[in-house]
Parts: structure tokens; sequence; C-alpha cells
């Protein structure tokens, strides 16, 4: 008698975990415009004319913050040993990546610029200046590499490809 269905997998376990939310002083920025902009329209007015705007534009202000912070980065471990680099609805296993690299703040420009591949994936803020980049080894992809923003590049290299991580960060040592 065979039991397929009681086996129970061990679950997905998550290595690493970030959230890419925007700065701090962006949200002082959109309060002090909500202000500064319902007030223009309240000037010599009844109240009403600095109350909506001041909902109105919060509402809208909050919700724009929030989707530009909507991006997580995760690094999971299947029961199967498969590590997954998982940005948005785009996930990676450690299996297809043959190469891997720590872009520091000052090569982001370059890596951004004219260097880029049209057909790389990308997930990049603007507000978080390093990256990590992992160039594919797929056949079936045509995808050359992913580059991505993170705030520390090296546990993500740590969680994501722990045998290739000395070499990764070995240019940043000097």
């Amino acid at each position: 008698m065979s039991d397929t269905g009681s086996a129970s997998a061990s679950p997905v376990r998550t290595l690493y975990r970030e959230r890419q939310w925007v700065p701090l002083y962006w949200w002082f920025l959109a309060a002090f415009l909500v202000v500064l902009t319902s007030m223009q329209l309240y000037h010599n007015r009844t109240i009403m004319w600095l109350i909506v705007p001041l909902v109105v534009l919060s509402a809208i202000a909050v919700w724009v913050l929030l989707s530009w912070s909507s991006t997580v980065l995760t690094v999971e471990q299947d029961p199967d040993g498969t590590r997954w680099l998982s940005v948005k609805s785009a996930n990676l296993p450690h299996t297809v990546v043959s190469r891997s690299l720590a872009v520091p703040a000052t090569a982001k420009r370059n890596a951004m610029g004219r260097q880029l591949d049209p057909a790389a994936f990308v997930a990049s803020h603007g507000w978080i200046h390093e990256m990590v980049m992992l160039v594919l080894d797929d056949p079936e992809d045509p995808t050359p590499y992913w580059l991505v923003s993170t705030r520390n590049p090296e546990e993500v290299l740590r969680a994501f490809l722990p045998e290739q991580t000395d070499t990764s960060l070995a240019h940043l040592e000097r």
C-alpha cells in the first residue's frame, strides 16, 4: 500500500527579504507639497477648500509613495535545495547563474547607461545606489543578465549564491 498523499514537504525557507522603501525624507516632502497646495487652494475661501484638498492630496501622495515602495526582493530555498531570487513577479533559480557581481554605487551609472543590454532584466530604483548583477547561462532564456537594486548586495549574494560570494565581492575589498 503506497501513501503518496501524506508525504509532507518541508516548507520554503526565506533566506533574505528586502522591501525597497522610498527614503523617509520623500514622505516629508510629499506632506509639505500637500499642505502647500492645500493652503493655496484655501486662500480667502471657506474651510472646505482646505479640508477636501488635504484629504484627497494626502491619499494620492500616500498611494504614490506606497506603490513606489512595493518592490520586494526575496531569496528563498525550496525543499530540494534550489534557491530562488524573486523580484516583482520574476523568479530566478540559482542553477542558471554562471557569474555574479556586486555593483557599487560608483559603477551604477555605467551599468545602467550605455553598457546596459536592452535584453537584460532590470529592477532599479534611483534611491537605492547599489546593485547586483547576475549573469545567466540558460540557453532557453534570451535574458543575458539580471541587474537588481539592493541596499545589501553582500547579503543578497551570500543568501542566493554562497559559493560565488567571495569572487563576487573581491573587487570591493581593494
